[in-house]
């Protein structure tokens, strides 16, 4: 039923190969409106896609054959879906109201999520409010947040879209074990105002634990072994952050069930609730639990997530289009389109699916992007007139959280311009016209008349919010959470391992000892050559 379903789409996304995408407001004169969905406070229109009507109720009859709606089912009752390390993925219960019933593969998790919650708010306000102070009797002023990956993408992303301009509590981020990370990280802070925290899930990852180590020794040196209560850990792996000397009562755990990258809800957010106030962070948990109730309710023809996986399928499976890019047009949300290359491409790049089997067809994006209007300076060539047709996620926020109003109406202004361009391009006739009209000679309108012109016909989908809020920041991160999610359900692979990141981390392990006087192993010429020249 699924092979058929997958059929049928690809043969219907061959008539949409040639068509221009803008003739089909003439055929459809109720587009717009079929092709927008509000959720969780967020607006998404999916109009200027490449599909026709007809064509999305294939895709949507692809959602059906697939079990979109038993899958999801099975994830929120915490069903083992993560099936290669035996685990549910149930993020969904960390911003859940309190007193919600959830369970991982049958057993109650709800209760403990409450008691974490509550020990990180008190935390958080103890912090805030001065109550909870440092060493010497400073209060803190500043947090060095460190991890990677999905222990350092979330949080990152949350304190540069809601930081205040003026923040009380200074919040900084190591991620990379370069030394120069961290040294840019400490430099100009006082120990004695400084709170460290430390997030690992499995508190045994090379470059966290390293980058730890360098920070409680730079603590140490200033405040003695009284700096270590300046050490906070968050994992799920208590026995490694007590052999890492971490005493329990400066531990906030979380279920082994939370994936790295679906995190930020848990204890791993600690330091955005205390830097941004336990308001924000509550705010933020609201609005993911939103986009969890409409993801749950809507019908698949209304659905949010749904149907903006659905609009990406037809692209990379129907079209054959295998970059995605994303720009919001807010430079507070400059960092999505990294918090998305995890996202989608650590869950859905997958060659095998969840049985083993190789995959039947091509999987996740590439996904890359940044900040509009800056990224029109940069990669927008390529979009308007390269070879490739990529599609495009433009977001944009319709009230500025500061600043001038007038800046902000222009960056809207180009949001929408650009998702125009993209699609109604511009033909060499009008352009001939043009050069005509300025008394340009024909030799010369001949060779510049294809070099201006847009073939346009690129698709793009367009995610408005009202003002950048933590609601609207929540649902917007559960939004593509949902959505990679449906698109590894119709792949039919497991969207919540991610063994490909261990062979180099393990093969790094011994490159390492090699580098610090180890016998030689045994390696390719070239890599051997590489360790000989950096031994040297």
């Amino acid at each position: 039923m699924l092979k058929a379903a997958w059929s049928r789409l690809e043969a219907a996304a061959q008539s949409a190969r040639d068509r221009c995408i803008d003739s089909l407001f003439a055929a459809e004169p109720d587009r717009v409106a079929a092709m927008s969905v509000e959720a969780a406070g967020l607006y998404l229109d999916l109009a200027k896609q490449p599909w026709s009507r007809a064509e999305r109720e294939v895709a949507l009859d692809l959602a059906r054959a697939g079990g979109i709606e038993a899958a999801r089912d099975r994830h929120f009752a915490g069903a083992v879906v993560n099936a290669s390390e035996g685990r549910a993925a149930l993020h969904m219960a960390l911003r859940a109201p309190k007193g919600s019933d959830f369970e991982a593969d049958g057993e109650p998790v709800s209760a403990g999520v409450d008691a974490v919650r509550a020990a990180m708010r008190a935390f958080a306000d103890a912090v805030g409010s001065g109550a909870k102070r440092g060493a010497t009797g400073k209060a803190f002023k500043s947090i060095v947040h460190i991890g990677i990956g999905g222990s350092d993408f979330g949080p990152r992303l949350v304190w540069d879209a809601l930081r205040p301009v003026t923040p009380g509590i200074e919040l900084r981020f190591v991620a990379n074990v370069d030394p120069a990370d961290m040294a840019l990280a400490l430099a100009g802070l006082d120990p004695a105002q400084t709170l460290v925290v430390v997030v690992s899930k499995t508190f045994t990852t090379l470059e966290t634990l390293t980058n730890a180590q360098i920070a409680r020794a730079w603590l140490r040196a200033a405040l003695g072994q009284a700096g270590d209560g300046h050490l906070i850990a968050v994992s799920a792996a208590p026995g490694e952050t007590a052999a890492f000397g971490v005493p329990d009562d400066q531990v906030f755990g979380f279920g082994d069930w939370v994936g790295g990258r679906y995190s930020v809800w848990s204890s791993v957010g600690l330091s955005c609730a205390i830097a941004l106030g336990w308001d924000a962070f509550q705010g933020l948990l609201d609005g993911a639990h939103a986009m969890d109730r409409h993801f749950q309710t809507a019908p698949l023809e209304a659905n949010a997530p749904v149907l903006l996986a659905l609009a990406h399928i037809f692209n990379r499976n129907g079209l054959g289009r295998p970059v995605r890019a994303v720009v919001p047009y807010a430079q507070r949300l400059h960092l999505l389109p990294t918090f998305l290359q995890q996202l989608e491409m650590e869950s859905n790049g997958k060659q095998t699916t969840a049985n083993g089997a190789p995959v039947a067809r091509a999987t996740s994006t590439t996904v890359f992007g940044d900040a509009g209007t800056n990224v029109q300076h940069a990669f927008f060539q390529m979009m308007h007139q390269g070879t490739d047709i990529i599609p495009i996620d433009i977001l944009a926020v319709r009230q500025a959280s500061e600043g001038e109003t007038v800046s902000q109406a222009k960056l809207l202004a180009n949001a929408v311009a650009q998702a125009e361009a993209l699609m109604v391009g511009k033909s060499e006739s009008s352009v001939r016209a043009e050069l005509a009209a300025k008394g340009m000679a024909t030799a010369d309108i001949d060779e510049l008349a294809p070099q201006k012109t847009f073939h346009g016909n690129r698709p793009s989908s367009f995610i408005l919010l009202d003002a950048l809020t933590p609601q609207s920041l929540g649902a917007l991160l559960a939004l593509y959470e949902h959505k990679t999610f449906v698109e590894g359900v119709l792949w039919e692979i497991n969207s919540f391992d991610q063994w490909g990141v261990e062979l180099g981390k393990t093969l790094a392990v011994a490159v390492l000892k090699e580098l610090e006087g180890g016998a030689p192993g045994a390696h390719d010429p070239s890599t051997a050559d590489l360790i000989a020249r950096l031994k040297s």
